[in-house]
């Protein structure tokens, strides 16, 4: 199998050389974070969609959509993210070339942290003597001009290391103005030039377009795909007849404006999103299939462990973590389950996957609880599907906005009595009083929270009047036009804004890393590479290996091959005039589990050799018995 030091350039070559993807444009020169999927690249994404599909969509009875990749400016706007939607960058002040701040952070520091330890190991051996010489020496010339990533073998003091731990377990936790002190205090420069870095700035991650000839309408294209799904909500719960709990599903391509486009599919411009947002009622997050995983063991890594600047992981029951609230519900357990299901069932190694929980800092404002789950790659720790419990927000932000109300109405079984905020508008006043205004500010009004009502009543017993906003404008209103008061209600119909637990998969991410974890050397030819991608997700299940060019074959290489894919085993033939054995080894690459060769006894009596692409183990059958095999085992 594949080596400790992993070979990342060797499994790029062979990416390259069997077109799972390529940089877009590249006759053109390129463009950074643009790639473009090839035969192999397409049937291997498509397989791991269509596994999502079964194991989410369908298993769930989720509502899958497909909506614009273009939103208008008031939608995300409403929605946050022309505000916030923003990393941090800084810039080298001399040549000009940007980075992000956090990444470049973590990686000149996870660098120095790796010098340090190959420079303790060459102290311990027979190279004590000159060790830290040598150091120094590169040290000093490094510090002019040292590009990411480098490694120097420099000692640290002890103090400095275990800062540098401490800083690069909490990462995501620190904004601007910390990575800022950082940047200062460790002396960060620019990689490649020694340079000096700028303060980090904000840079909103979206790219903008206009609608129309005039231009006049703005827009962008979306950054998820999670904004359409919550503006149809309304027709999503009535093509669900009224029931909740439910799930929407989405699949499609998302755009992000990505400061220093890095690390291949890791971090693009244009990537495929596999989106679910799970409406729940914000008092009941229990869920019916929560007892079906709740004993599945997760290695699970604490924001309370991070910000003790460790990262070590703890293997905890979903139902265990639930229960001492290390995850806040059972809804957001399941589905956290569920995904470690779904990745371990690719082909993703366990022993290279943790779930994540983000920090206060790393999670929206509305935010509940958030998990990643993380994949392990030569890049170190990924981020490829998070898992949010985001309350009400969104349905909340555009409801407000739209005037629309995105609720559901539930019948209660008994009367209920609650104490309710109720308001009065003086219609004899406020018309003339605020003419074209007055529909804009009773919309206002009525769309206030209970601590606004609190508010209102307070300002207008305290000094007979209150300022409200609307359209923009602050209007003030006086109790002469409104009232307000609590009083108990006896209600028959609950109606409640729901919660939205959020997976979300960046299924790009997921299949690099599925390449990484799936790719090893045969050990008697470091020249055969393989790629043991499970059968369910292989870009194609069965290659075809016609012995020679023989004509006799040519009618067996039809007939198997319709016969295999009219049972669903995706087929491809390799009827090249190179030897059988670098065949295996051409599809061995591709990542085809099973070969079927076609040879002379073929021609006598209809039975065929099946190679296994592991093992290289090889049976001798009749067709029919062969394709039993293949049917039942992908």
């Amino acid at each position: 199998m594949a080596t400790e030091k992993f070979d990342r350039a060797a499994l790029e070559q062979l990416v390259t050389k069997r077109f799972f993807f390529a940089p877009s444009f590249q006759i053109y020169g390129g463009v950074a974070g643009f790639y473009d999927y090839g035969p192999t690249g397409c049937a291997l994404m498509n397989n791991i969609i269509s596994v999502w599909r079964n194991h989410f969509v369908l298993e769930e009875e989720m509502l899958e959509l497909d909506t614009t990749i273009m939103n208008t400016y008031d939608v995300l706007k409403t929605s946050g993210h022309v505000d916030k939607f923003a990393d941090w960058m800084c810039k080298d002040l001399k040549n000009g070339e940007i980075f992000r701040a956090d990444h470049l952070v973590e990686a000149v520091l996870e660098a120095r942290l790796q010098g340090d330890r190959e420079a303790r190991a060459a102290k311990e051996g027979a190279a004590a003597v000159d060790a830290a010489k040598q150091a120094g020496e590169a040290a000093k010339k490094a510090s002019k001009k040292k590009k990411k990533g480098t490694v120097v073998a420099v000692e640290l003091p002890e103090e400095e290391r275990k800062a540098y731990e401490e800083i690069l377990a909490q990462i995501d936790n620190y904004g601007g103005p910390e990575l800022a002190q950082l940047i200062t205090k460790y002396n960060i420069r620019s990689p490649e030039t020694g340079n000096e870095l700028s303060m980090p700035q904000e840079f909103n991650l979206m790219f903008e377009s206009s609608i129309g000839p005039t231009g006049q309408l703005k827009g962008f294209l979306r950054p998820e795909t999670a904004q359409g799904q919550f503006l149809n909500f309304k027709k999503l719960l009535e093509f669900n007849n009224d029931k909740m709990p439910f799930a929407s599903a989405q699949v499609g391509r998302a755009f992000r404006n990505e400061i220093s486009p890095r690390s291949g599919l890791l971090r693009v411009r244009e990537f495929t999103m596999a989106e679910i947002e799970h409406y729940v009622d914000p008092n009941n997050k229990n869920h019916a299939g929560y007892q079906d995983v709740k004993d599945i063991v997760i290695p699970l890594l604490s924001k309370d462990v991070q910000l003790s600047g460790k990262t070590n992981t703890t293997e905890m029951s979903i139902g265990d973590a639930v229960e001492k609230k290390v995850i806040d519900n059972q809804t957001l357990g399941y589905f956290i389950a569920r995904i470690y299901q779904f990745l371990l069932k690719i082909g993703i190694k366990r022993e290279k996957l943790r779930f994540r929980q983000h920090m206060d800092n790393e999670m929206a404002h509305y935010a509940c609880d958030c998990w990643d789950a993380e994949i392990k790659t030569s890049y170190g720790w990924i981020e490829c599907v998070g898992c949010a419990d985001r309350s009400a927000y969104d349905l909340t932000v555009h409801s407000v906005r739209t005037k629309e109300k995105l609720v559901v109405r539930e019948q209660l079984a008994e009367p209920l009595t609650v104490q309710k905020w109720q308001v009065e508008i003086n219609k004899k006043t406020f018309g003339p009083k605020y003419k074209r205004n007055a529909k804009a500010i009773e919309e206002a009004l009525l769309s206030y929270t209970d601590e606004c009502f609190a508010q209102l009543e307070k300002d207008l017993e305290s000094k007979g009047s209150s300022i409200v906003e609307a359209d923009g404008q602050k209007f003030e209103v006086s109790k002469d036009d409104v009232s307000v008061k609590l009083a108990t209600v006896t209600e028959h119909v609950r109606e409640y804004t729901p919660n939205v637990i959020e997976p979300s998969f960046g299924i790009g991410r997921i299949l690099y890393s599925l390449l990484e974890h799936s790719w090893w050397v045969r050990e008697d030819d470091e020249a055969r590479n393989v790629l043991s991608f499970p059968a369910i997700v292989a870009p194609f299940k069965c290659c075809i290996l016609p012995l020679s060019g023989n004509s006799e074959f040519e009618p067996f290489v039809k007939k198997f091959s319709r016969a295999l894919r009219q049972n669903g085993v995706s087929t491809r033939t390799d009827d090249s005039k190179t030897s059988i054995g670098r065949r295996y080894s051409r599809n061995d690459e591709l990542g085809i589990p099973y070969a079927i060769t076609i040879d002379f006894q073929t021609v006598e009596d209809n039975t065929v050799t099946l190679r296994y692409r592991d093992s290289t183990k090889q049976i001798r059958d009749s067709f029919e018995n062969i394709l039993k095999i293949l049917k039942e085992e992908q």
